[in-house]
């Protein structure tokens, strides 16, 4: 494709995340940021930056309530959709019905009725959507997939599933817009849709059935002055108390964090560093789920945001013997004086301090158990997100040798997203009314495919 007919993409959202996806689009020859649009002309003007030092042209800028005339006469064919969770569907439907091809970063979006929305307009407009979630594309991730996929441990018929977010990443959730649910659809969907949906490739199944209990019970108020961590202030920058809190994030100290959001909160006001331990706050921290699947095999899940280290541990039990997955992603964490860190260190896009190693050890029945050999990363979560570029938009350099992962199964469809989407919903219903909840009778227009 010659520079003339370059695809024009548009990215919605140009926060920290959306960095991703402007380089990427950026430096692959076939791929042009023609528009970008957000509430914030100083995060797009910093959007800009990242283009014109990769010798692109800075891209127009566009308010959000002028989405659809972007569209039409910036003459987009492609959208990247990286804005606060509860947006997604404002953006992703009209651009299907005007036949872009979509990108929308995960979750697909945060309850059944916009759920339903997108997947009613993929339906009738037969264009393509693809939710980003990039831990499907991470190398131990496949490896995974591939073992049980060739029988290794027989048929699955139980998953143990234990994700941990240190007190530096887990508390950023309570910083953020992700502290009010309405935004987020709180980390069952915002965070565990990544793992719910790698469960869903792994087994090649369907969640059916989910049950759970999910609290808050570390951050907040509340529970902040029970436990005697709170420090009284609203927002770290320019507070006092807040200088002597580890829990406090340092705007000031990072030149990325500084121009994203301090510099920009003239535009909407929107804050980036609230307390952790102040409100509002609705969603939770401390969630234990169960969940069944169509084939049989049952999942035990839980998540907790307030760990002294950071990784995961997975474990299958089979019918002819165990696989099992532990991920160190952070060993521990220093008690700093105001966290001194770009998100990007906060959320997996470079490697943490202390980062440990992963383990993956096959336990077959009557045999002695091996150590499976392991290609892997910390920074770019895990290698995932440049594997997962290369899926999306092609390589970088056209004549270069290309990861072979990155084709190595499909991206994530409209379903895909639906799906686990499905038991976070499950699981947020769960907390709320004590019952177990059918999955098809909660998300319309995914089973009956």
């Amino acid at each position: 494709m010659s520079r003339a007919t370059r695809h024009r993409a548009a990215v919605v959202g140009t926060g920290h995340r959306a960095q991703l996806f402007t380089r990427a689009l950026a430096e692959r020859p076939d791929h042009r940021v023609a528009a970008l649009c957000d509430p914030s002309p100083t995060r797009m003007d910093f959007h800009n930056g990242l283009l014109t030092a990769f010798g692109e042209p800075a891209a127009t800028r566009w308010d959000p309530e002028h989405f659809t005339d972007m569209l039409a006469k910036e003459d987009i064919d492609e959208v990247v959709v990286t804005t606060v969770d509860a947006e997604h569907d404002r953006y992703i439907v009209p651009a299907l019905q005007a036949g872009c091809r979509v990108v929308t970063e995960k979750p697909m979006t945060v309850d059944a009725d916009r759920c339903a929305r997108i997947l009613d307009t993929v339906r009738d407009t037969g264009n393509s959507l693809t939710v980003a979630f990039n831990y499907r594309f991470n190398p131990v991730h496949e490896k995974v997939r591939s073992l049980l996929a060739e029988g290794a441990i027989g048929e699955v018929l139980s998953i143990h599933f234990e994700w941990l977010l240190d007190v530096r990443h887990g508390a950023d959730y309570f910083r953020r817009w992700h502290r009010e649910k309405r935004n987020s659809g709180g980390l069952m969907i915002h965070k565990s849709s990544h793992h719910f949906d790698l469960v869903n490739w792994w087994l090649a199944d369907e969640p059916s059935d989910v049950f759970g209990y999910g609290r808050l019970g570390f951050y907040g108020r509340t529970a902040g002055e029970r436990h005697g961590l709170r420090r009284n202030y609203d927002r770290a920058h320019g507070a006092d108390p807040a200088a002597a809190d580890p829990f406090a994030l340092d705007l000031t100290a990072d030149d990325t964090l500084r121009a994203l959001y301090l510099d920009a909160e003239q535009d909407n006001g929107y804050v980036r560093d609230r307390n952790v331990f102040d409100g509002p706050v609705t969603i939770e921290e401390d969630m234990a789920v169960l969940v069944r699947y169509a084939q049989g095999a049952t999942m035990t899940y839980h998540l907790t945001a307030y760990s002294p280290w950071e990784g995961y541990r997975v474990m299958f039990n089979g019918s002819a013997g165990r696989l099992e997955l532990e991920v160190e992603e952070s060993r521990w964490q220093t008690p700093r004086t105001r966290i001194r860190s770009s998100s990007g260190a906060l959320h997996g896009d470079t490697a943490a301090e202390h980062a440990g190693g992963a383990r993956l050890t096959l336990c077959p029945l009557w045999q002695p158990p091996s150590e499976v050999p392991l290609v892997t990363a910390h920074e770019a979560h895990g290698g995932g997100d440049p594997r997962m570029l290369d899926a999306l938009f092609g390589r970088v350099a056209p004549g270069a040798a290309q990861d072979t992962g990155a084709a190595s199964h499909p991206t994530a469809t409209e379903r895909d997203g639906a799906l686990a989407l499905a038991v976070g919903l499950g699981a947020n219903q769960c907390f709320e009314t004590g019952r177990p909840v059918r999955l098809r009778d909660l998300v319309s227009g995914v089973w009956e495919r």
